[in-house]
């Protein structure tokens, strides 16, 4: 991520845009809260995908597409929540999107068809993407400079509780009381959010500042935007090399309970040393900004991931899945997608550099329809870990590929990016 300098705030100056009757402190943890939504709906009840399966009569593939469901519908709502909240306001959108998760987590604890569960499912994902995309241009409505990077960094770090504590609980949740009781979980974390949003969450962007909806000049705008060559190698690229860790995530509940012979209560064996990996690797890409380039980053990141790739590879072919070396090389290979993360967002974004809000949702969009993608075929990469290893090393050779074709594309671009409109 490249440095920029930004003039030090005097205290108290950060606090100065939050409207009366509402505190810092409260405004950051809604945020940060408002962050968990997503992880908590995906790693939290893979401990219960088998109990799942046998409770409702269903295939293991057909269980799997539950996930598929709530990623495909988060992927095409990523899209929209920004338009939406940029013309019905910031806490009526959050408030509205809350409520409808709590709803669909109380569908899904009472499914009692695989079917049925896969409707919830897509309704919670069409919601949970909400606090991401609206607690981003919250932070810019309040803040700037280095206020606003502070507040980010705050809500970045309390971010890492949920991929750490979801699997955690999810698996306490099934051992003591059954699948169903994960939902409820849910539904009680999200009403929790929901009244402390209700509480804590100001209503940030004025009815002056509000933009209608016009269909003609968004559909201009993504279309420019989404036919970009270079854009959508570059976020391309991203997709298939967070695919190659995304297999491990998806397909935890095989991976660790079947090939590696955990319990539902033990996947923090995957899903600390992932987290552990990400805090390090986005250290690791702050410190080499300002002392190397953006594109060198990528490239050292890239590196990263192509050794722990190659290893994980080899270790699979020539002894058996054993822990904790089944784990060392997808911590490493996270440690390399966390440092070339963040650049190579970036240099997709600065292609538009007057419509980065929009980019950044077309962004997501591809990010999680890769996802979802992969979350409905990943059944045929689990038969044993070679199999996922070989899966891996194969998205991030697709995500070498791609990052080439973006620099030898940007090479003919001219020197002012076009906007997108």
């Amino acid at each position: 991520m490249s440095s920029v300098a930004v003039p030090e705030l005097k205290a108290g100056v950060q606090e100065q845009r939050i409207p009366a009757g509402y505190s810092m402190a409260g405004v950051t943890f809604v945020l940060a809260a408002l962050s968990w939504i997503g992880p908590f709906s995906i790693d939290t009840y893979l401990p219960s995908l088998p109990s799942i399966s046998q409770t409702l009569e269903a295939s293991p593939a057909q269980v799997q597409q539950t996930v598929t469901a709530f990623l495909f519908s988060f992927a095409i709502m990523s899209l929209w929540h920004g338009a939406l909240s940029d013309a019905y306001g910031r806490r009526r959108l959050t408030l509205i999107s809350l409520s409808i998760f709590l709803t669909a987590s109380l569908g899904c604890a009472f499914s009692n068809d695989v079917r049925l569960l896969m409707f919830f499912r897509a309704l919670q994902g069409t919601t949970a993407g909400t606090g991401i995309i609206v607690g981003r241009a919250v932070v810019r409505d309040l803040f700037e400079g280095a206020a606003a990077q502070r507040l980010m960094a705050h809500v970045a770090t309390i971010f890492t509780v949920a991929p750490v504590m979801a699997p955690v609980i999810g698996g306490w949740l099934q051992v003591g009381f059954g699948w169903r009781s994960v939902f409820l979980f849910m539904a009680l974390l999200s009403g929790l959010i929901l009244f402390s949003c209700w509480r804590s969450l100001p209503e940030t962007l004025p009815q002056e500042k509000r933009q209608r909806l016009e269909p003609l000049f968004l559909a201009r705008s993504y279309w420019k935007v989404m036919t970009m060559p270079p854009f959508l190698m570059a976020c391309a690229s991203l997709g298939f090399t967070n695919a190659g860790f995304f297999i491990y995530i998806v397909g935890a509940p095989v991976f660790l309970m079947k090939h590696l012979g955990l319990r539902e209560t033990q996947f923090l064996w995957l899903f600390l040393p992932i987290s552990v990996g990400m805090i390090i690797g986005a250290w690791i890409s702050g410190r080499c900004a300002g002392r190397i380039s953006g594109n060198q980053t990528i490239f050292l990141g890239y590196a990263v991931m192509a050794v722990s790739a190659a290893g994980n590879l080899l270790l699979n072919m020539l002894v058996p899945p054993m822990l904790p070396w089944a784990i060392v090389p997808l911590f490493a290979y996270n440690v390399g997608m966390s440092i070339a993360m963040p650049s190579l967002t970036l240099v997709a974004l600065d292609l538009f550099p007057k419509q980065r809000g929009l980019a950044a949702s077309c962004q997501g969009f591809i990010g999680l329809g890769m996802n979802s993608i992969v979350s409905a075929f990943v059944a045929l990469t689990w038969g044993s870990t070679l199999s996922l290893a070989v899966t891996q090393v194969l998205m991030l050779l697709l995500g070498i590929l791609l990052i080439a074709l973006y620099f030898s594309a940007m090479k003919r671009l001219p020197a002012e990016p076009a906007d997108a409109v």
